[in-house]
């Protein structure tokens, strides 16, 4: 049988595969995160004497806000700056770079039409800013996801501090602390050293029929895809 008569190149799943796969790992990952966690975080608990927590409690606590949004925070950090750095800075060979020394399509200024985006069809300032949007997105998304790490990460050692008989620390005080900038760098440098390794490999390495890599055949120092 066919692969086509199977999976229909034009049914919605087919167009929107990528995001749906990504989505259902995304959230099956979350929840087994969640029960992970909750059973780690009881046992952490009573192992000090105190009541095991509810899964909806656990869900509000430090220990998963943290946990979760410091993944989230190094994540966002990295497409961002990816994005921006990505405008202006070249890797020659690297199928993630844009082009030595030529201009391309992402390059060129903006033209209204019946089927561009609404923010290109108004223009001004509007579409200053959809020009700039994706950046915006995750830059606001990277705040916002370190300040949730920070908060969690400050809730959680609160509790620790109680479990142990010690004072809660201010938030302030907590930020001038080693514990949250550890957890922090530790997923920064990871993140780091990811996008430094698909800029470098994909000089030398090949994926057939992955966007992410250059054609088998082409030069080691043709530059991007």
């Amino acid at each position: 049988m066919k692969a086509n008569s199977v999976f229909p190149k034009k049914t919605w799943l087919y167009k929107n595969g990528l995001s749906v796969v990504f989505i259902g790992l995304f959230v099956c990952s979350l929840f087994a995160q969640a029960l992970t966690g909750w059973n780690e975080h009881n046992k952490e608990l009573n192992e000090h004497g105190a009541h095991s927590l509810n899964l909806s409690t656990y869900l509000r606590s430090g220990h998963f806000i943290s946990a979760t949004f410091e993944n989230f925070e190094s994540e966002f950090l990295q497409m961002m700056l990816y994005v921006l750095l990505t405008i202006k800075l070249r890797q020659i060979g690297s199928a993630e770079s844009k082009k030595i020394d030529q201009k391309e399509e992402v390059d060129r200024e903006p033209v209204p039409s019946k089927d561009a985006p609404w923010a290109v069809r108004q223009g001004g300032w509007i579409l200053k800013l959809y020009s700039h949007s994706l950046s915006i997105a995750f830059i606001l998304l990277f705040l916002l996801s370190w300040y949730l790490h920070f908060y969690g990460s400050w809730q959680d050692h609160n509790i620790e501090q109680a479990l142990k008989g010690k004072p809660a620390d201010t938030m302030g005080a907590y930020l001038g602390q080693t514990t949250f900038w550890f957890e922090t760098f530790q997923n920064w440098q990871s993140e780091f050293l990811s996008v430094a390794a698909i800029v470098v490999l994909t000089i030398f390495l090949r994926q057939k029929g992955s966007p992410e890599s250059k054609p088998v055949d082409a030069p080691h120092m043709e530059t991007g895809k």
